[in-house]
């Protein structure tokens, strides 16, 4: 039974396990990329190439320039787009790990291993930071403590570049028992779910006009 998870599953999950069910595990319905969606692939690819090779921006991203040229300026190794893996016994291990349990990608990670502080950043382009959700920080910060022993605090942060929003968090390394317990009850729920092949819908707003899983009966886009 594969359990593996991320922090956008596990939202999912939560969202609606039918949902779930379907984009995961049967795979039998597909989200279409949306124009919003390939510009947020063009930007992090734009900002990844800038930060580590110094290629120039292309025009229609020069309003964030200034803002990528402050995180360049900053101290420590600098890894763009890197990926982490945890183990269900919460040791490191490579994304592609076939015992892989958690696993996420850091849109930038800045590490000062002198001083034992470390900065994650994720860039979002969405036109609005009203419902962001800081647990994609909390996750990050956590498998940062697991790959990189040295780093013993984390500041991170979300980064809306068309808003021009910025939300903010910090960890430390001391708190990692409790923040790790609290994710494994929150994958717990998914994984009873794939024991029991309980897949329940959980109805919302959101459901009649824009979920894509048209067989569920409370969806109205049939």
């Amino acid at each position: 039974m594969n359990t593996r998870w991320s922090f956008s599953s596990i939202k999912l999950f939560e969202q609606c396990p039918r949902k779930y069910h379907h984009l995961k595990i049967l795979k039998d319905y597909v989200e279409s990329e949306t124009e919003a969606m390939l510009y947020g692939t063009r930007f992090h690819e734009a900002a990844e190439f800038y930060i580590k090779n110094d290629t120039p921006l292309p025009q229609y991203f020069s309003f964030v320039k200034s803002t990528l040229d402050n995180l360049k300026q900053m101290s420590g190794e600098k890894l763009c787009e890197y990926e982490m893996g945890v183990k269900e016994d919460l040791t490191p291990c490579a994304f592609n790990d076939p015992d892989v349990w958690f696993r996420g990608i850091a849109d930038l990670l800045i590490l000062d291993h002198e001083t034992g502080e470390g900065r994650v950043i994720d860039y979002k382009t969405g036109k609005s930071a009203k419902y962001a959700d800081p647990g994609q920080l909390e996750l990050m910060a956590l498998c940062v403590f697991k790959h990189f022993p040295t780093i013993k605090k984390v500041k991170s942060g979300l980064l809306f570049v068309v808003c021009n929003a910025f939300i903010k968090d910090k960890h430390s390394a001391d708190q990692q028992d409790v923040l790790w317990e609290k994710w494994v009850q929150r994958h717990n729920r998914l994984k009873v779910a794939m024991q029991t092949d309980v897949w329940n819908p959980k109805p919302s707003g959101l459901c009649r006009a824009h979920c894509i899983v048209t067989s569920c009966p409370h969806n109205g886009r049939k």
